[in-house]
């Protein structure tokens, strides 16, 4: 088998069969997708069985409790057989030649993990490309697992942790620090469908502390991997910098306690940002919303950065 896709599926009706029909088209053969129903409340689940009905070879259902898109893909990934795996969100979809590309990659190039860019689309029809590595940095790409396929062997007994948003950043942090070699495609194969709320774009501050939680989780494995830097680029890029500036944009009245408590875990573990390798590494612009952020001056920053897309 050379792929298995694992679909977690909640209450997206409107959306799943979109996203399963890019799938089916996809330029390969051998191939497996598993659609996990995560208790929808919708018919997102009959929908499910019926694609599984009709393509028995290729597509099996799952149906579970709800219990978010961390559960749901740990449910099918022990059964999946493929020799990668990939993830897709069941409100988005793929190029039909998604995986081929990527999988061509990974043959030619042996890599362990190959990467993609997104192409988000607007509810207005508008599209903008979000580069997979916007940085030089060789974690950057963490984030998304489903712009990625991961060598399933390499992904072992690593599961997602369950019950948390975030889940992704650490799951697609863990497969890169164990990836002998990861390449990238600079090609927008995979549709991020925005206009819905989503973990990245939502207005419940208190939620974002999973973030925290998801750190906590990270440090112990990659300070014994001897990547305490890296751990410190993840603190400054997404407690610091994307963090705290989604935060300060929201609206939610507890959002400044929340705002405090990311400013004193990235004070715990970064003391002096002055002194911090990844800090220094990274460009003027970005330096300068990461200072202003580690320091309480957030609105600042969000000014800044409102001033220059307006020009």
């Amino acid at each position: 088998m050379r792929l298995s896709v694992i679909v977690p599926v909640y209450n997206v009706e409107a959306y799943l069969a979109e996203c399963v029909d890019s799938l089916l088209a996809q330029e390969i053969e051998d191939m497996e997708i598993f659609l996990v129903d995560d208790g929808s409340k919708d018919r997102s689940g009959e929908i499910a069985d019926r694609y599984a009905a009709e393509k028995p070879g290729i597509i099996r259902c799952l149906h579970t409790e709800n219990g978010g898109q961390g559960r749901a893909r740990n449910l099918a990934l022990p059964l999946a057989k493929g020799d990668y795996v990939g993830f897709v969100d069941s409100d988005d979809w793929v190029r039909p030649d998604m995986y081929k590309k990527l999988l061509a990659c990974a043959d030619e190039t042996g890599a362990d993990i190959v990467v993609c860019d997104f192409l988000e689309r607007f509810s207005d029809g508008t599209e903008r490309l979000l580069p997979a590595n916007f940085q030089e940095h060789p974690l950057s790409a963490a984030g998304s697992s489903c712009n990625k396929i991961f060598r399933r062997t390499l992904i072992g007994d690593l599961r997602f942790p369950e019950g948390l948003w975030y889940e992704d950043f650490y799951f697609s942090a863990m497969m890169l620090l164990r990836s002998g070699r990861t390449e990238y495609l600079h090609e927008p194969l995979y549709i991020y469908r925005r206009g819905q709320e989503s973990t990245m774009h939502n207005n419940n501050a208190a939620k974002n502390l999973d973030m925290l939680k998801i750190m906590d989780l990270l440090e112990p494995e990659m300070i014994a991997m001897n990547r305490r830097e890296d751990f410190s680029f993840f603190v400054i890029n997404h407690v610091v910098l994307d963090t705290i500036s989604r935060l300060a944009q929201q609206t939610a009245a507890d959002r400044q306690a929340v705002i405090r408590a990311f400013r004193e875990y990235a004070h715990k573990k970064i003391p002096r940002l002055s002194r911090c390798e990844s800090y220094r590494a990274e460009t003027r612009n970005r330096k300068i919303i990461m200072f202003l952020n580690y320091h309480g001056l957030e609105g600042l920053g969000q000014l800044l950065l409102n001033i220059k897309r307006k020009v």
